[in-house]
C-alpha cells in the first residue's frame, strides 16, 4: 500500500460511484492505470466492495443505542455473529474486554421498535442477557480511517 493507493481509497470512500478520471485525480494517475490500480486493490482484498451510505434518519429509523451483551457459557465469535446478523437493526457488532462480552450498534425507527429488535437480540441462543442504553445526540462520527488519516494530515500542514 502506498500513497496512490491511499489517494483511490479515499477517493473512493468520499464517493464509491467516482469515475476512473475522479480516481485517477486524485491520486495523480491517468484514468486507465486508475482502474488498473483499482482493480488491483479490489483483487487483493484491500476493498472489498463498494457500497451506498444511507441517511438513516432520512428513512425514518432515528432511535440509535449501543446494547451491551452477556453470553451464556463460552460461544465462539463466529456463532455469537451468526445469531446477531440476523437481525437488521444490528447494524455493528463487536466483541470487547470488560464485563460485556459484546457490543451491539442497533437503528430502529422509534423506541417500540428498537424493544422489539432488542428482544430478538435476547432470543439468540448464545445470549444470556443485555443492558441497552439509548443515544441521546451524536457528537462525533468518523466513518474510516482513511478521514481521519486525511485530517490529521490537513491539520499538521496548517
Amino acid at each position: 500500500m502506498d500513497s496512490i493507493d491511499e489517494g483511490i481509497i479515499r477517493c473512493v470512500l468520499r464517493n464509491a460511484r467516482s469515475t476512473y478520471a475522479e480516481i485517477g485525480a486524485a491520486a495523480g494517475l491517468s484514468a486507465p492505470a486508475a482502474k488498473r490500480r483499482l482493480d488491483r486493490l479490489v483483487a487483493s482484498g484491500a476493498i472489498h466492495g463498494f457500497t451506498a451510505v444511507i441517511d438513516t434518519q432520512t428513512l425514518g429509523w432515528q432511535t440509535e443505542a449501543f446494547v451491551e451483551v452477556y453470553c451464556k457459557d463460552n460461544p465462539s465469535p463466529a456463532d455469537l455473529r451468526q445469531g446477531l446478523e440476523q437481525i437488521p437493526e444490528v447494524v455493528e457488532a463487536y466483541t470487547v474486554s470488560g464485563a460485556a462480552d459484546a457490543i451491539v450498534h442497533m437503528l430502529a425507527r422509534d423506541i417500540p421498535h428498537l424493544e422489539q429488535a432488542i428482544q430478538r437480540v435476547r432470543e439468540v441462543p448464545a445470549i444470556d442477557r443485555t443492558e441497552s442504553v439509548i443515544v441521546l445526540s451524536r457528537l462525533i462520527k468518523r466513518p474510516s480511517m482513511w478521514r481521519e488519516r486525511e485530517s490529521a494530515g490537513d491539520r499538521s500542514q496548517s
